[in-house]
This record gives C-alpha cells, sequence and structure tokens, in this order.
C-alpha cells in the first residue's frame, strides 16, 4: 500500500461547492480507499491504496465527486515522496523566512517550458516565487490574502490547473501521512 495526499481545488470556499470532511471520507471508502484521514475543511484527505498511479486515482476520485455531488472538482493526488520533497526543497526557508508569509502551488500537471520562463512578477508585489517540480514555492510578505500570486495568476499563465496551501498545511498534511 501506498499513501497519498489528496487536496481538492475550491470547495468549502465562499459558500460554493461545499462537502463536509465526513461525505468526503465516505466517498473515499466507497472507492476502495483506506486508512483515511482529513485535514481541515477544504478537502485534504489522506489515503492508502494499492494503485501505484497517482493520476488514475485523481480521475477516479474526480468522477466520484461530480457523479456524488452534481460538480466538477479537481483533486491533486501526491505521493508522501512528493511532499518530503516540496518540504525539503523550499528555498525561502534558508533565508530565515517567517513561515506564515510562505505558500505552496500545487500544479495539476507539468507546465511548458516556455510558460515558465516567460513568467514575471507582477509589479511592485513584494512577493517572490520559485518554481519546484509541479510546485510553486511562494513568499508573500504581506500575506496571501494580499498578492497577486494566486492561483488565478499561475493558472491563467501557465494554462495548468492549480491549488495553493499555507506552509503549515503542507508541513500538517506530511505529518499526518507518517503517522499510522
Amino acid at each position: 500500500m501506498t499513501t497519498y495526499i489528496s487536496m481538492l481545488r475550491a470547495i468549502n470556499v465562499g459558500g460554493q461547492k461545499k462537502i463536509t470532511m465526513e461525505a468526503l471520507r465516505s466517498l473515499y471508502a466507497g472507492l476502495g480507499l483506506g486508512n483515511l484521514r482529513s485535514y481541515v475543511q477544504s478537502g485534504n484527505v489522506i489515503f492508502d491504496s494499492a494503485e501505484q498511479a497517482a493520476a488514475l486515482l485523481a480521475g477516479r476520485i474526480e468522477a466520484q465527486i461530480e457523479q456524488s455531488f452534481g460538480f466538477a472538482v479537481l483533486v491533486f493526488v501526491r505521493g508522501v515522496s512528493d511532499f518530503q520533497r516540496v518540504l525539503a526543497a523550499n528555498p525561502f526557508l534558508k533565508a530565515n523566512t517567517d513561515p506564515t508569509k510562505l505558500h505552496v502551488t500545487f500544479l495539476y500537471n507539468p507546465p511548458s517550458k516556455t510558460a515558465i520562463s516567460s513568467l514575471s512578477l507582477p509589479a511592485a508585489s513584494g512577493d517572490q516565487f520559485w518554481f519546484g517540480e509541479q510546485a510553486v514555492y511562494l513568499y508573500c510578505p504581506n500575506g496571501y490574502g494580499k498578492t497577486r500570486l494566486s492561483n488565478d495568476f499561475f493558472e491563467r499563465k501557465l494554462s495548468v490547473p492549480a491549488t495553493t496551501r499555507n506552509w503549515n498545511t503542507v508541513n500538517a498534511l506530511y505529518q499526518l501521512a507518517n503517522q499510522q
């Protein structure tokens, strides 16, 4: 069995696309996924599966959500080793940056090298970003609520769906995934 971390894009935000974590865990259980744990009310679920292809798992979960709840939701599925790499590679930690100002934008699939090379920071923001493997590290000194480096920004510029989690959530998901 492999342990996975899944993150749903844009549920329980602004009163749209509400799914309780209990209903989500039940949906995952119905798909035969085991050792289910959820974290906060924003669509983070840790689970075990014999399936080795994260993309296949994401597709199965997305299809079941649409069938069960009547709306489409993107599901980003990563293995524990992927999260370990994300945690280890954050370039902003080396600068003794305030971790409450750090976020990770997970990309649904890899963007083109052309899209990455043409991406530039919005003017006068003070924010910084750095590309990792299917992830973008963000430093937002004025807070994520005020940054222009939103999911929409990266989705428009890279033509790839994105979902963002704060640094504390990324760490918590990794820790939960390592608990039995």
